[in-house]
C-alpha cells in the first residue's frame, strides 16, 4: 500500500464536481452512530495485535486509515524485510458498530482475489486493548496513477498507456470473474510496483448477486459510497454497484490517461449528461479506432448502452494496432505496382 490523498474523506453531498469519497448515510444509518466511541473501544496503540509495531501513517481515505508497519514476529525470526502495510478504520468511522464488519467484510473479498496485479492481504485480525480490527497487506512501493497524470500533465504514450491499460482491465476483468466488484476505480487506487501495476483498496466493493453470499452485508445496504467524477450515473442515481458501474470508472481512468484530462471535465456523469459532453468526446490521435470504439461504450451514461463487462476492452487493447504507412509507402501504392 502507499499513500492515499488526503481528499479521499467524507464530504456533505452535494452534485459539485471534486476528487472526494463520499458517504450518503441513510437516515436510520446516521441516527445508528453512538454520540461517543462504543464502550471498550480506546485510542490506538502503538502495537496492534501484539505483533504489529505502527511506523508512519501512509494515508487516510473516507473510512480507513493505512500504515507503514513492522511484523516484529517475522522480525524475530530474521526476515530482513519485515515490513507491511496495516489497514484499520479511521477514527470516525471505528464508531459505528458494525465498521468492523465492514473492514473484514474488504479483507474477505480481497483475500479471495490471486492475481499478479491485485493487492495481495495477508490477515484480519482486532487488537483486544483498542478493540479496533485490522488487516495486513503487502507494502507497495512506487507511484499511483494520480501521481504518474501529475507528473505527465498531457498524458501518455500509447505504448506505455498500453502497458497499463492492459494489467489493469485483466485485474478488474479477474475480480468479476471471481464475484468481487470494486466500487471505486480511481487514478488513486491504481499503483505501479517495482514488479508490475496493482489495484489496491476493495473497501467500496462488494459480492456480486448470489456469489460470496456468507459475506456480511449488512453495512453494505446502510450506504451509498463513490468518488463522484468516477461514479457511473447509476450509483449517483442510488442504484446497486454492479460490473458495468466499475468498467465507467475504468473507461475514465483510461480516457484520463491518455491526455491528461478527464473525458467530462471533472464533472459527474449527471452533470455531463445534463450538458450533452459525451457528444463532445474526441478520439485522441494515440488511441486507435478499435480502442476508441470499446471506450466510448464502456463510458456510456446509460447503462444498458454500456458494456457489462470487460473483455470487449481487454480485446481492444489487446489487439496489435495496425502499422501506419510512411509517407513513400503511401506515395508508391498511390502509383500501383508498375509491370
Amino acid at each position: 500500500m502507499t499513500n492515499q490523498n488526503a481528499a479521499d474523506q467524507p464530504v456533505a453531498l452535494n452534485d459539485e464536481p471534486n476528487d472526494l469519497t463520499y458517504f450518503a448515510f441513510a437516515e436510520n444509518a446516521a441516527r445508528s452512530a453512538p454520540p461517543q466511541a462504543p464502550e471498550g473501544l480506546s485510542e490506538m496503540a502503538e502495537i496492534l495485535g501484539s505483533r504489529y509495531k505502527l511506523e508512519r501513517l501512509l494515508g487516510v481515505g473516507g473510512m480507513g486509515v493505512v500504515y507503514r508497519a513492522r511484523d516484529l514476529l517475522r522480525e524475530q525470526f530474521g526476515d530482513p524485510d519485515p515490513y507491511i502495510a496495516l489497514k484499520t478504520v479511521s477514527d470516525d468511522f471505528a464508531e459505528y458498530p458494525d465498521a468492523n464488519a465492514l473492514l473484514f467484510s474488504e479483507f474477505a473479498l480481497t483475500s479471495r482475489l490471486q492475481h499478479a496485479n491485485v493487492v495481495r492481504v495477508f490477515n484480519f485480525d482486532v487488537d483486544m486493548s483498542s478493540k479496533r480490527a485490522f488487516i495486513t497487506l503487502e507494502l507497495l512501493k512506487g507511484p499511483t496513477l494520480d501521481q504518474l497524470l501529475c507528473d505527465k500533465p498531457h498524458g501518455l504514450p500509447w505504448d506505455e498507456l498500453r502497458s497499463i491499460a492492459i494489467p489493469l482491465i485483466e485485474a478488474l476483468h479477474y475480480s468479476h470473474q471471481k464475484g468481487v466488484l470494486h466500487g471505486d476505480i480511481k487514478p488513486s487506487n491504481v499503483l505501479l510496483a517495482d514488479d508490475g501495476l496493482r489495484l489496491f483498496d476493495y473497501g467500496l466493493g462488494q459480492p456480486m448477486e448470489g456469489l460470496l453470499t456468507g459475506l456480511p452485508r449488512l453495512s453494505r445496504t446502510r450506504f451509498n459510497a463513490w468518488t463522484p467524477r468516477y461514479a457511473a450515473l447509476e450509483l449517483i442515481n442510488g442504484e446497486s454497484l454492479t460490473p458495468a458501474a466499475d468498467i465507467y470508472a475504468l473507461a475514465c481512468v483510461l480516457l484520463e490517461l491518455s491526455n491528461g484530462k478527464h473525458p467530462f471535465q471533472r464533472l459527474s456523469a449527471r452533470q455531463a449528461m445534463n450538458i450533452k459532453l459525451d457528444q463532445q468526446l474526441q478520439r485522441p490521435d494515440k488511441i486507435p479506432q478499435l480502442c476508441w470504439d470499446a471506450l466510448l461504450k464502456a463510458i456510456a451514461f446509460e447503462p444498458q448502452h454500456r458494456s457489462q463487462c470487460c473483455t470487449e476492452l481487454l480485446h481492444a487493447f489487446q489487439t496489435p494496432e495496425p502499422a501506419r504507412r510512411t509517407g513513400w509507402l503511401n506515395h508508391f501504392s498511390s502509383k500501383g505496382t508498375q509491370g
